[in-house]
């Protein structure tokens, strides 16, 4: 297994810009991405969750470790459109406008086909992949009314590649995909970007709470560098993307993944 390399600096990569991140609160890849983006220079940041007092720690975290004054969080359950709209609303108000939106909430889960019901099914694609839409359609309008905008979804390599146990899932990301890059061609004509991660493996406490040790040991014995990535490491590519930086690129998935079988 490689050394997991040193936490990079942060290089000003969204200095000026506001940011927009759904379910980021706790440990996982949307807190990361939210204190990457801080740590690049954003002037605002928004953040949303299902659960109030993980919420409320994780503005206060970012707030005290940053010494950013405009930190926000608003409860929102993607999957309910009303509370979509009223998030991009907020953020929109709060925020002066939203330079990027980054679209983290997803669920995944662990259940043969032959033995997963309907509602099972249809949790993982409303809230990964709906919840999605959702923010994108709520968003798209401001972003083109002002010719600008940048966003980011996080997808997943299951969207290409096939495990046992993960059709609903591995489903709702390969549309996460396909939402992207027929979104991007829509909103290219307005000058936004919309483009996508898809992480193989990182450890957050979600996962480790989703899946067995024995699975999360062969997901990472899979990978070339021999271990799972840090949520940080997918975070930089969420904040690449959203940057300047990546101003030619659009409709894209980005494969953060080091897998080699």
């Amino acid at each position: 297994m490689s050394k997991i390399p040193e936490y990079v600096p942060g290089h000003g990569l969204l200095k000026g810009k506001s940011v927009l991140i759904t379910a980021a609160a706790g440990a996982g890849i949307g807190f990361s991405a939210a204190r990457r983006c801080v740590e690049e220079g954003c002037r605002a940041l928004m953040i949303s969750d299902i659960h109030p007092r993980r919420l409320e720690e994780a503005v206060a975290t970012l707030k005290a470790d940053s010494g950013l004054t405009e930190v926000y969080g608003q409860l929102c359950n993607v999957t309910v459109e009303e509370e979509v709209r009223a998030l991009v609303a907020a953020a929109e108000e709060r925020l002066g406008g939203v330079d990027v939106l980054i679209n983290n909430a997803g669920l995944g889960g662990q259940k043969r086909v032959t033995e997963m019901s309907d509602e099972e099914w249809n949790r993982v694609l409303d809230i990964t992949l709906t919840g999605t839409f959702r923010m994108t359609r709520a968003m798209l309008p401001h972003m083109e009314a002002r010719g600008r905008g940048a966003i980011v979804n996080n997808a997943s390599v299951l969207g290409w590649r096939a495990q046992k146990e993960q059709a609903h899932y591995a489903a709702a990301k390969a549309g996460v995909m396909a939402l992207t890059r027929c979104a991007a061609l829509e909103a290219a004509e307005h000058g936004v970007r919309i483009n996508a991660v898809s992480p193989s493996i990182a450890l957050h406490d979600f996962l480790k709470k989703a899946s067995s040790e024995e699975l999360l040991a062969q997901l990472a014995s899979r990978e070339a560098f021999g271990r799972a990535a840090e949520v940080w490491e997918v975070a930089n590519v969420m904040v690449f993307l959203a940057s300047d930086y990546a101003s030619y690129m659009t409709g894209e998935v980005l494969s953060v993944s080091a897998q080699h079988a």
